[in-house]
């Protein structure tokens, strides 16, 4: 006899239904838990052949049936394969997406450069609301265990701990159920120390294990990530008598060539989260970088989605064409938001 499809689906919203309740599950709870639109007789025939197959028993004369050892093992193998693909499947699609993200980023820097006769600057997406969406713990030898953490805005993080013993698959699945339960959309904050006490008292014995996980979560949560920041026309600032100064001049291409002086500068650029676009014109002293004292820097904000975004930044002299440059800015945002929409449909 085969476990086909049907029964699968059967066997596993027996097994999801017994997790939440406790209590036998009969035929009449299944009919009204799936999505199979079979009646009470037809499931309870599904459900004998499972019983047949040993992957569930009936407790009772007359009761409902529970998962059996080989039910539950069926069950967390199956939905663990499930989530390897999941996550898999994601990565990819990030990927592409981060690829093509780039090449955009990089032709919308030179469209403003050009546009603008200045030099401009786009970061890449950066997370505001690092909340866990997702996570899942498995087994990559008996000392290892691979935790794979997805961030809201689908940022996909994987830690490796150590463990001092191999873990079986089941108690793998009981940490991961415990694991997304208690921390699916929280942010770092909301990680506080009355909650990671009342999940060691839930894991018991791999309290431990289950410090490590929180280690990591936080570690990965916490992380900065590397923006990139592209670049665009950085020898326009030359076409200036005002910044055409050799000392001055060098300064400027050293800061737009070397970048970290622009990660400190975009960093301090506020998010202002809510206002559309966000533009910003910081003219000499008002500028943090000492490069950048005798120029007008104008930037705005892009998103993407909720809680992901980035900047841009024009940078050129302070009689710069402000006008046109706000204009260029708000025209580009609006192309931005029309392709990020596309390429979410």
């Amino acid at each position: 006899m085969e476990l086909d499809e049907r029964k699968l689906k059967i066997l596993k919203a027996i097994i999801c239904n017994y997790l939440e309740t406790g209590e036998p599950v009969g035929s009449r709870t299944i009919s009204k838990y799936t999505d199979l639109n079979l009646s009470s007789a037809t499931i309870r025939n599904e459900m004998a052949d499972l019983e047949e197959m040993g992957y569930i028993v009936q407790p009772h004369t007359s009761a409902g049936r529970i998962p059996s050892d080989k039910g539950y093992r069926l069950y967390v193998d199956t939905m663990l394969q499930e989530k390897e693909r999941e996550v898999e499947d994601m990565k990819e699609v990030l990927l592409e997406k981060a690829d093509k993200l780039e090449n955009l980023l990089k032709q919308a820097a030179k469209v403003l450069a050009v546009n603008t006769n200045y030099t401009s600057m786009i970061t890449g997406p950066q997370y505001s609301a690092k909340k866990v969406k997702f996570l899942q713990l498995s087994e990559v030898d008996s000392s290892q265990l691979l935790t794979v953490i997805v961030l809201e805005g689908n940022i996909v993080k994987n830690k490796i701990i150590r463990t001092s013993e191999a873990i079986d698959k089941e108690t793998l699945l009981k940490l991961n159920i415990l694991l997304n339960t208690c921390l699916q959309g929280l942010n770092l904050s909301e990680i506080n120390l009355p909650l990671i006490a009342r999940m060691k008292e839930q894991a018991a014995e791999y309290s431990m294990v289950v410090s490590d996980i929180l280690d990591a979560i936080t570690q990965a949560v916490a992380e900065e990530d590397d923006v990139e920041i592209f670049t665009s026309g950085a020898t326009n600032i030359l076409k200036y008598p005002e910044l055409n100064d050799t000392e001055k001049a060098s300064n400027l291409l050293y800061a737009l060539e070397e970048k970290k002086q622009l990660h400190e500068l975009m960093a301090g650029i506020p998010d202002t989260d809510g206002e559309q676009h966000a533009i910003q014109v910081y003219i000499g002293d008002e500028t943090p970088l000492e490069s950048m004292k005798d120029c007008a820097v104008v930037t705005a904000t892009y998103r993407i989605d909720e809680g992901v975004y980035g900047k841009v930044g024009i940078i050129g002299p302070k009689r710069m064409d402000y006008e046109k440059v706000v204009a260029s800015l708000q025209s580009l945002m609006n192309q931005l938001d029309n392709l990020f929409k596309k390429s979410d449909e």
